[in-house]
Parts: C-alpha cells; sequence; structure tokens
C-alpha cells in the first residue's frame, strides 16, 4: 500500500531517482548482459530471442529515454472520473486508484523489467517480476540499480521485486497467489501464454502473439506501399509488431508485387507466398497453411493475394491475433471500412505496423501489447493499471 499512499511527487521523484541510478549502472549491467548472451549462444539460443536478449548502448538510451517519457506523464492516480451530486442530496464520485500488485511473466527481453518498474510505480503500484532463466544475470543488475534509486527515494526498494529462484514450481507456486496479486501480465510466446492461462488464479492481461498483416489495397501508392512493407517487416522483425503476413489486392498485385517483393529480397527476407503470388513472382517459396498462423519474428514473410477488402478481412479474422493490422489506400471510405471491420488492439492506415507501442502513441515505456479485451487493450501504460472507487458523501442519507 505504500505506493498507493504516496504523494504524486512522491511517484515522481522515484522515478527520477530510478532514472539517474540506472544511467550510473550502465557498465555493470551491460557485463551482466555479456555473461547472459554467452551462456545463451552456448546452448543454441535462436538468433530473433538471441536479438531480445542482448542489450547495447543504444537499447540502454531506449530505456533511460521511455523511463524519462514515464517520469514526464501525468499522475493517473486520484483523477475524478465523475463528480456529482444527485436530487436527494448524495454527493458521488468516482476516482481512480492502484490496482495493487502486479505479476510480470516475460521471456529474453530485459528492457522489460525497466519498462514494468516505472509503469507500476508511476501508477501506484508494487510489482513482482518474473523473467526469463535466459536474462537472470541482466534482469539482477537492472534490478540492483533500480532498488538503488528507490533506496533514495520516498518509496521502499521492495516495491520492485524480483523472483529469480530457477524452476517452473516456483512460477507454479506464483501463479496460485491471488490473495497478494492483484493482476498478472504475462508477456511471451505461445507456450508461456498457455502455461499462466491454464495454471493462473491471478485475473490476466492477455499479451499473446503478434500475427500482423498489411493489407495493400487496388489504389496504393507504389512507393507508400513498398516503403511501409520494408519498414514494417525489417526494421525490427524480431518483436511482437512486425509484421509477418502481406495482403495484397488481386487488382495491384501486378503492379505492385513485382517492387515489394525486389526490396524486401534486398534485405535478405525470405518470401512465401501463395499460388496466385508465385505466379507474378515465382522465385518465392510456396506458403502453407501453417504459414498464415505462424509469427516468424524473423526474415520471413508470407504474401497473399485478396480479392477485396473482404477477403483481407476474413483472412485476418481467422489468422490473426488481434494485435496490430494496417492497410494501404489513398480511399478513405475503404480505410475506414478497414477501420471498423478489423477486431484488433491497433488498426493503422497509411503506416508502419511497428508504430503500434507505448512510444509513438506518446505512452513512453509500456508493460506490453495486449491482444484481449479485458481490463486493457493495445499497448498497457500506467493509466491502464488503474481501476476506481465510488465514493459517496451524505449527511444522514436513508434507503428509502
Amino acid at each position: 500500500m505504500a505506493n498507493a499512499m504516496a504523494t504524486p511527487v512522491d511517484r515522481d521523484t522515484a522515478i527520477q531517482r530510478m532514472l539517474e541510478a540506472l544511467r550510473a549502472a550502465r557498465k555493470p549491467i551491460l557485463q551482466a548482459n555479456q555473461i547472459d548472451v554467452a551462456r545463451a549462444e552456448a546452448k543454441g539460443m535462436a538468433a530473433p530471442l538471441l536479438k531480445r536478449l542482448t542489450l547495447t548502448k543504444a537499447s540502454l538510451d531506449s530505456m533511460e529515454r521511455r523511463l524519462q517519457a514515464i517520469s514526464e506523464q501525468s499522475d493517473p492516480v486520484g483523477r475524478m472520473r465523475l463528480d456529482q451530486t444527485m436530487p436527494s442530496g448524495l454527493h458521488v464520485q468516482q476516482v481512480t486508484t492502484p490496482l495493487g500488485v502486479i505479476g510480470m511473466i516475460y521471456e529474453s527481453r530485459p528492457n522489460v523489467t525497466t519498462d514494468a518498474a516505472g509503469v507500476c510505480i508511476r501508477s501506484g503500484n508494487a510489482v513482482i517480476l518474473r523473467g526469463g532463466s535466459e536474462a537472470i544475470e541482466s534482469n539482477r543488475a537492472i534490478l540492483a540499480a533500480l532498488h538503488s534509486g528507490l533506496e533514495a527515494s520516498p518509496l521502499p526498494p521492495d516495491s520492485i521485486q524480483l523472483l529469480d529462484q530457477p524452476g517452473h514450481k516456483v512460477v507454479r507456486q506464483f501463479l496460485a497467489m491471488h490473495t497478494f496479486v492483484d493482476a498478472l501480465v504475462p508477456r511471451g510466446g505461445p507456450r508461456l501464454i498457455e502455461e499462466v492461462e491454464t495454471h493462473s488464479r491471478i485475473p490476466i492481461i492477455r499479451h499473446y502473439d503478434g500475427i500482423c498483416h498489411l493489407y495493400i489495397a487496388e489504389d496504393a501508392d507504389e512507393a507508400m506501399a513498398v516503403a511501409l512493407t520494408v519498414n514494417s517487416k525489417c526494421q525490427r522483425p524480431e518483436v511482437c509488431n512486425a509484421l509477418e503476413t502481406l495482403l495484397i489486392d488481386a487488382g495491384s498485385a501486378k503492379r505492385l508485387l513485382p517492387p515489394i517483393v525486389h526490396a524486401l529480397s534486398a534485405q535478405r527476407v525470405e518470401l512465401r507466398g501463395c499460388p496466385i503470388t508465385r505466379s507474378i513472382c515465382p522465385a518465392l517459396l510456396p506458403a502453407t497453411e501453417e504459414d498464415w498462423a505462424t509469427e516468424y519474428l524473423d526474415a520471413t514473410l508470407s504474401i497473399r493475394v485478396v480479392h477485396g477488402l473482404h477477403e483481407a478481412v476474413a483472412h485476418i479474422e481467422a489468422y490473426g491475433s488481434h494485435h496490430t493490422d494496417g492497410i494501404v489506400t489513398n480511399t478513405n471510405a475503404l480505410a475506414q471500412d478497414f477501420v471498423q471491420q478489423v477486431d484488433s488492439a491497433s488498426v493503422l492506415v497509411n503506416a508502419s505496423t511497428r508504430l503500434s507501442g507505448g512510444e509513438a502513441y506518446g505512452l513512453g515505456g509500456v508493460i506490453g501489447i495486449s491482444t484481449g479485451k479485458l481490463h486493457a487493450r493495445g499497448p498497457v501504460a500506467a493509466e491502464h493499471l488503474t481501476t476506481y472507487k465510488w465514493i459517496a458523501y451524505g449527511k444522514g442519507h436513508l434507503r428509502d
């Protein structure tokens, strides 16, 4: 309850001290990360996961920038959502409050440790972190820095805790702690999410995989279609909002597929296409049914030719993960139809799928991108880790 009872100034101070300590601890954090990376390489970790695990000076810059953005946000606790006096004279208010204790289970990416800590402190919550064993030294070093910052602040260091004991038994015990943990955020691959959903007794804010689509409409501009496809797929292929399936309208396929394929091939992306796609670009590998439902997290892309918006939306509904999907078109009415019909957390018009996230949406650091509809959807920032209470002021009011 210490965080919930703290003032906005206390929370501001805590995040600033965390940021200062993180900056001062760059060297030990990078050294710890090198130990994790070397161990992961020795065990044969797949390249996309290894890239997620690796910290660099640039990634530390990004971690610090997001924490700074969190510190600059308005405090989400204590906001008045409703304030009215009833005809009876009863004064009724609805005020935002923290959720309480947030549990966070995640894989590979040690930068999540800083994001989750900052978002939870900003929203008046405490957080218990369970990172993957592959990032244990990195997470310990980051936590040591954050604790150092909190020690110089009004908030207790135990506001952020790391569950670093090895083994699945510890995770199972954690998932049963519904009397102590108010909400759970799992962030990782399908196996992790299934494990959590099967065994958790804690309410879940679901962060699932990102099978993201970009639909190139018949009237799409060539330069824009090529640029958005390449950026969506290649800017960081190992992250959840990277493009996994390109849908291109039959009316523009012969015009746009060759330049798109050429640009992606220049980026060494492995391309897999449907029969119509391969009739236009024969060098592509054949796409299978499994490809449409695969989150590659790598330099691989599946391409399908569709006949109109309805077929594009149907494909997204059948194979997508409700994460991020976009359209490239010059027709506003078509764009609005796509926006209304696609049931995803983020729907983009003439923009890269890589833009669905905290920084691009002005949220700073987030704890992830929720693909569910309860309690939050899309990028989950500090304001989404609050609930509310009703407060009623009377003068001896009785129920008739």
